[in-house]
Parts: structure tokens; sequence; C-alpha cells
């Protein structure tokens, strides 16, 4: 497969993702509960068409490859290519009607993300890269982005090396793990601004550079593997709190700046 094919198998996957997810997005939509008396942890039909609809456009192209989603669980995950699906990463965005959610479509190559998409259908946007380069695409400026025209354009992670000038997400602090929220709210009131909210789409604003730390624990790798390539090819850094690979989730911190990666993983280690 070209590269020019593959753009346009992934561009597909998130087609059909977003056919699947969008006839339910701001409807009187019924939400399960899949941590069954934990924290709430909602999934939609939604979640599940629009994975399933991945999943047969994968199986039918890659016969061969893995997937790894989070609705439906692994299948031939130790194959040398992995297809990493996160459907709605947002849910809870999604059933609340906000356009914070995204669809998370991730590539592994030997277990190492090499390619990743997050589409967000209703701001008609996609942030993608190979962790050489990051791209975003959505409408174009002024009346032709009006008339339904697409750009695209290069992104990069902006400079901020003093933690004291950066901008901090995390989708909530009540989702840190209890033992790590004080490490995570020393960084945070060293930051000079915090917001909460936007699961995938703040890893997607730090790659390009409107955002300068996103914090977080708890995560799964099909929550991750998509945005490593984008931050990674925006110029960013993104590990675990140990500084490690950060592909298998848990505690996770991305920094638009390498300094500022290093300053944050010290405040949180100490």
């Amino acid at each position: 497969m070209t590269a020019v094919d593959f753009d346009k198998f992934v561009e597909r996957l998130a087609d059909v993702s977003a056919e699947a997810i969008m006839p339910f997005f701001r409807t009187a939509l019924a939400a399960d509960d899949k941590a069954h008396g934990g924290a709430f942890d909602p999934v939609t039909e939604a979640d599940r068409g629009a994975e399933l609809a991945m999943r047969r456009l994968i199986e039918a192209t890659f016969p061969d490859h893995g997937v790894y989603g989070e609705e439906f669980g692994q299948l031939r995950e130790k194959a040398e290519y992995v297809w990493v699906l996160d459907p709605i990463d947002g849910t809870k965005s999604f059933i609340c009607g906000l356009p914070l959610w995204g669809t998370l479509i991730g590539l592994t190559h030997r277990g190492r993300p090499c390619y990743g998409l997050m589409s967000q259908p209703f701001t008609r946007e996609r942030f993608f890269g190979d962790g050489e380069a990051a791209y975003w695409r959505g409408p174009a400026r002024g009346p032709e982005g009006a008339r339904g025209v697409l750009e695209t354009r290069k992104i990069a992670s902006r400079h901020c090396s003093e933690l004291a000038q950066a901008t901090l997400m995390t989708t909530s602090p009540l989702l840190i793990d209890p033992a790590l929220r004080e490490h995570f709210h020393r960084v945070e009131r060293g930051a000079r601004l915090s917001r909460y909210g936007g699961d995938c789409y703040a890893y997607c604003a730090l790659a390009a550079g409107h955002v300068d730390l996103v914090i977080e624990t708890n995560l799964q790798p099909y929550d991750i593997v998509a945005l490593i390539p984008i931050i990674e090819g925006a110029g960013g850094v993104v590990t675990n709190w140990s500084g490690g690979p950060a592909a298998l989730g848990g505690a996770i911190v991305a920094a638009g700046d390498p300094a500022l990666h290093e300053q944050a993983l010290k405040l949180l280690n100490a």
C-alpha cells in the first residue's frame, strides 16, 4: 500500500466512524454504565456502532493486522501491526451535547505507535501525525469555510519552557488517581492557567500550540496511542509520569516543550 493509499484508508476509517456516530449526537441518547456501580463510565450505541464499522473495514483491508478497541477488546494483539481504536474519546462530553470528544485511530508497529488520527466530525476537524510531522485539517477561514471548503495546515507545539507561563489541562482533577492528586495539584499551582475538560481534544490543542501541558492518570492504551504520533510529530513530548513510554497508558504527561516536560516530571515525582 502506498502512502497515498494508506492516507485514504485512514480517512475512510474516520468517515465510517463519523457516519455511525453523528446521527446520535445531540439526541435523546441513552447511555449504559460500564462501571456497574463505580465512577460513571458511559457507553452508547454510537460508541459500539462506530467501533464495529471501523473493525469491519480493517478486517476487510488488512486481515493480518491486529485490532484493540475500547468496546470490543483485542484481536490478534501480537500482530506486527495493530490498530488501536477509541470510537468516542470523551463520551461524557458526547452525551452532554458538548463537542469536546473525538474518534481516535492509532496504529502501532511492533508495539510502537507509528500513526495517529483524531477525528471530530461535528466541527469537521482532523488532527493527524506520524511522529515526524503533524497536521490539522478543518474548515478554511472566511467565506470558503462557510461553503464547506477544508484546508490542511502543518501544526507545531509552542515553545514554553517555564511552568509559570504555561497553560495546563486535564479532563477533570476528580479523575486523577486519589493517591496522585496532590502531585497533580503541585504542578497546577505553578501554572499560569489551568483548564478542565477536553479529553483527546486537549492533547490536540497542545500539538497545535494552544496548550502547554496535559496531565492525566488511569488512561488505557486506546486513550493515548493515537495521540502520541500527533504530539511528537508536532514537536512535543509525551511519556508516563516516570518518563517512560506512554503507549501502555497509566499516568501520562504531555508537554509542548521538552524543558517544560522535564519541569513537570520533577514536580510530579517530588
